[in-house]
C-alpha cells in the first residue's frame, strides 16, 4: 500500500512564497524611483516608500542591508527637499 503521507512533487509552499500588498506596493513605487527618479512620486508616496523600506528586514543579506540604508537617505533627502520648498 503506497504511502499516502508524500508530498506531491508540484506542491508549493505558499506560507513561504506569499507576497504581501505591501510587497507589491513597495516594488511598485521602487520601478517608479529606477524608471524615473525620486521626483515623479509626491510627499505623500515618498513617505510611504520610505515607511514600506523601513520595514523590510534585509539583516540577513549584508549588502542588501547596505544598499537599503543607501535607499533611505536617497528618500530622507528627497522629502527634505520636497518639504523645504512648501515652505
Amino acid at each position: 500500500m503506497p504511502n499516502q503521507n508524500k508530498i506531491k512533487p508540484n506542491a508549493v509552499d505558499t506560507s513561504v512564497n506569499e507576497i504581501s500588498e505591501e510587497d507589491v506596493e513597495r516594488v511598485s513605487l521602487l520601478q517608479i524611483v529606477s524608471k524615473r527618479g525620486f521626483k515623479d512620486l509626491s510627499l505623500e508616496q515618498l513617505k510611504r516608500l520610505q515607511f514600506l523600506v523601513e520595514r523590510k528586514d534585509y539583516s540577513h543579506n549584508k549588502k542588501a542591508h547596505r544598499s537599503k540604508m543607501k535607499l533611505l537617505a536617497q528618500i530622507n533627502v528627497a522629502i527634505y527637499e520636497r518639504e523645504e520648498h512648501k515652505q
